[in-house]
């Protein structure tokens, strides 16, 4: 089963929130929608800024993991990489 490794933001340079899913068009339609209690619930996580897929979801899980370790500012970098401008990544459906 694959994966994808994604990253939630309430705007740019704000609070961010690290997540794997097998389903990404799923899971942002709740983060969006708030239907997902917790962290990124409490702080408007609600914007896609950043996601990698793999093509095993075991990889997505020890990646998101190593994310989750990872400085703020790396991950600030890896968004910036894919998307400089935060702009929202999803558009409705995949």
């Amino acid at each position: 089963m694959a994966g994808h490794v994604y990253i939630m933001a309430n705007r740019r340079n704000g609070t961010l929130y690290t997540g794997v899913t097998s389903d990404l068009a799923q899971r942002v339609f709740e983060h969006k929608n708030g239907l997902t209690p917790g962290f990124a619930s409490r702080h408007g996580c609600r914007r896609l800024v950043w996601y990698e897929e793999h093509f095993d979801i075991r990889d997505a899980i020890t990646r998101e993991k190593t994310i989750k370790r990872w400085p703020r500012r790396w991950k600030i970098e890896l968004i910036e990489a894919m998307n400089p401008d935060w702009n929202e990544l999803y558009q409705g459906s995949w």
